[in-house]
């Protein structure tokens, strides 16, 4: 027996419109833009990682180029290995050291967004 057209249900689903709040519910974002206390510990956190990555970075400079005047006052007839240290030797270290200090800050970007946008 067919049915009429007319009588024929369609359930149609997508994502809801309205979203209600519910008691306990809170955004991020919101407490945020909002300064309150917990937007600002929200802010503190993410800025102690980002100090925590640029003090490593500063640390491992240190020891990396800190001690090349002794090294260098240690052998004072050898100026052409000075210039090939600070000219070749220094650059592909810092150039790692940079780019793991740039990956590093996006990281801790990207799981800031995640933590505020309720992912």
């Amino acid at each position: 027996m067919p049915q009429d057209p007319t009588e024929r249900r369609v359930v149609v689903t997508g994502p809801p419109r309205r979203i209600r709040r519910t008691s306990g519910y809170y955004r991020p974002r919101t407490e945020i833009d909002e300064q309150t206390t917990l937007g600002h510990t929200y802010v503190r956190s993410l800025m102690r990682t980002q100090l925590r990555a640029a003090l490593t970075v500063f640390a491992v400079l240190g020891l990396l180029v800190g001690p090349l005047p002794l090294v260098f006052a240690a052998a004072p007839q050898a100026r052409r290995l000075e210039w090939a240290v600070l000219g070749f030797g220094l650059y592909g270290p810092l150039v790692l050291l940079a780019r793991w200090y740039v990956r590093r800050a996006e990281r801790n970007e990207r799981d800031f967004v995640r933590l505020v946008e309720d992912r």
